[in-house]
C-alpha cells in the first residue's frame, strides 16, 4: 500500500497533468524533491490505473470522456483567452453551430447579436445561448452521451443537418498533423455534420491538446478554416499547423 507521501506525490502529478496536459520527468522530479526513478515508478502506477499515459521523457494526460461541468472547470483562463480572440468571428445575424465543448460554451457566454440562430448539441451551451441578447437558441437533440453531456447519434446528426450555418465553432479532444480526433466515434460524427453544413469551421483549442490523438478521427485540415488557441500565433508549438490553416 502506498505511503501518504507517495499518495501526495501522485496527487501532485495528477494536478500537473490536469493543468498542463503533460509533464517532463526530470523537471518534475526536481520540483518534488525526489529522484527521476521515483517519479517514473509513480507514472507507471498512474498509467496502470488509466490516469496517465507514459511517453518518452514523461507523461501526458489520457484523453478520456468527461462531463461538461468537469471540463468547464479546467484551464478556465485559457478558455477565456480563446473566447476573447474568437469573439469577432461570431456574426450578428444568420445561423451558426456550436458543439458541446466547454470552450465553445465560454465563447457563447460572451456573444451579443442582433438576429442570430445558434444551434448546439449541448444542453448547457443551448441554455447559455438562450440567455444572450439577440440570439435564438436551438438544441440539437438525440441520444444523450452521459459521459460528455452531449447529444449524439442518428437523430442528432439528422437534426444538425437540417440547417445551414455560416460558421461552426468547435473544440476537439486532440489535434495532430492529420486533424482533430475525438473520444468517441459518435462525437466525431455530429461534428462532421456540423462542419459539412457550415461555410467555415473555427477550431477553439487550448495548447494542452496539441500534438495528441484520441480514439476517433475527426475533422481533417481541409475542413478547418481557423485555429484559435491560447498561444501567441508566433509560438513555435504552432509550427506544425502554420501552413495548414489560419492561426489566431
Amino acid at each position: 500500500m502506498a505511503t501518504l507521501l507517495g499518495e501526495e506525490r501522485r496527487a501532485r502529478l495528477l494536478e500537473i497533468l490536469a493543468r498542463d496536459g503533460a509533464l517532463r520527468l526530470d523537471p518534475v522530479a526536481e520540483q518534488l524533491g525526489v529522484s527521476a526513478m521515483t517519479v517514473r515508478r509513480d507514472l507507471d502506477d498512474l498509467e496502470a490505473e488509466g490516469l496517465a499515459r507514459r511517453v518518452r521523457g514523461g507523461a501526458v494526460a489520457p484523453v478520456l470522456p468527461r462531463p461538461f461541468g468537469e471540463r468547464m472547470s479546467t484551464r478556465s483562463a485559457s478558455k477565456s483567452l480563446i473566447a476573447r480572440k474568437a469573439l469577432d468571428l461570431v456574426p450578428a445575424t444568420g445561423a451558426v453551430a456550436f458543439d458541446a465543448s466547454s470552450t465553445s460554451g465560454v465563447l457563447l457566454g460572451e456573444i451579443t447579436a442582433r438576429d442570430l440562430v445558434v444551434a448546439s448539441n449541448s444542453v448547457q451551451n443551448a441554455a447559455t445561448a438562450r440567455r444572450r441578447p439577440g440570439v435564438r437558441s436551438i438544441l440539437i437533440g438525440g441520444e444523450l452521451e452521459e459521459r460528455t453531456d452531449s447529444f449524439v447519434g442518428a437523430v442528432a446528426c439528422r437534426a444538425a443537418a437540417s440547417l445551414g450555418y455560416e460558421r461552426f465553432f468547435a473544440s476537439a479532444s486532440a489535434l495532430s498533423s492529420s486533424g482533430t480526433s475525438e473520444v468517441s466515434l459518435e462525437e466525431a460524427q455530429v461534428k462532421d455534420v456540423f462542419a459539412e453544413r457550415s461555410e467555415q469551421t473555427i477550431l477553439l483549442l487550448d495548447a494542452s491538446k496539441l500534438g495528441r490523438t484520441s480514439v476517433a478521427q475527426g475533422l481533417d485540415w481541409a475542413r478547418i478554416d481557423v485555429l484559435v488557441t491560447d498561444l501567441d500565433p508566433a509560438d513555435e508549438r504552432l509550427d506544425p499547423y502554420r501552413d495548414l490553416t489560419e492561426l489566431r
